[in-house]
């Protein structure tokens, strides 16, 4: 199977960093966002990648030109600025088959067998990972103006949004026009009213890179994974535990 990652778009809400390069190889932990969604599908078994080019694009094909020796990584620029229904429509030959499909710019710990098993048993046209955005307010009850409960907010009660990771058949083909196609509207729009979409909810880690914000809070949460990681492994290695896999 086939993962197309979207890697063609300005970032521009990355402001100076994505004047220099695109958004995909800004680095989270010491390595390009795309290495880490590449990560993600090879521990899945993915072998195959399709990195729709735009923007920078050449740098991005510079970077990974020695690198991913084992896997099956087509480079293939989709235009400049060519929307993200249109950059799925020009790799259209390529994708005869049922693939997967993500943006150059989300992390997660998904379990992508999970959305190919449930787009197998449903044989819906779009398969998506439904997420909870981050919590970013704490919320208040009041009563007139005297707060009675302040509570730090659960991501679990903002709701369901669009994870990005997808699973399509190619008859998604059949709802995108051209390069000015937005994904995100008119065929997704209308494959959900036709009952052709279904949903995979993903109650565990997710976080999208829109903003320096974003990414300093993914920097510091890797930290934060790779320390706890290191005093797991001291605590094994006091206690003579082997075999434990991470």
């Amino acid at each position: 199977m086939i993962a197309v990652i979207l890697a063609g778009g300005y970032g521009s809400r990355l402001g100076l960093i994505t004047s220099r390069i695109p958004k995909p190889l800004v680095k989270i932990a010491g390595k390009p966002i795309l290495s880490h969604i590449i990560d993600i599908y090879i521990k899945y078994g993915i072998n195959n990648f399709i990195i729709a080019l735009g923007y920078k694009g050449n740098l991005i094909k510079k970077y990974y030109k020695n690198k991913y020796k084992r896997l099956n990584i087509k480079f293939i620029n989709t235009g400049q600025d060519t929307m993200t229904g249109g950059r799925i429509k020009r790799l259209q030959k390529h994708l005869t088959k049922t693939f997967l499909l993500t943006y150059g710019d989300g992390l997660s710990d998904v379990n992508i067998s999970k959305i190919i098993s449930l787009n197998k048993k449903n044989k819906k046209i779009v398969t998506v990972c439904a997420v909870h955005p981050p919590a970013r307010f704490g919320g208040l009850i009041l009563k007139r103006n005297k707060v009675i409960n302040f509570e730090e907010k659960n991501s679990i009660n903002e709701g369901w949004i669009n994870g990005g990771f997808f699973v399509m058949e190619p008859r998604i083909f059949n709802f995108i026009k051209n390069d000015n196609t937005v994904l995100e509207k008119m065929p997704l729009e209308k494959v959900s009213k036709i009952n052709q979409m279904i949903a995979y909810k993903h109650n565990g880690f997710w976080m999208c890179m829109d903003t320096k914000r974003d990414m300093d809070r993914l920097n510091r949460l890797w930290k934060k994974k790779i320390k706890k990681k290191v005093k797991i492994k001291k605590f094994l290695k006091k206690k003579n535990i082997k075999n434990i896999l991470f």
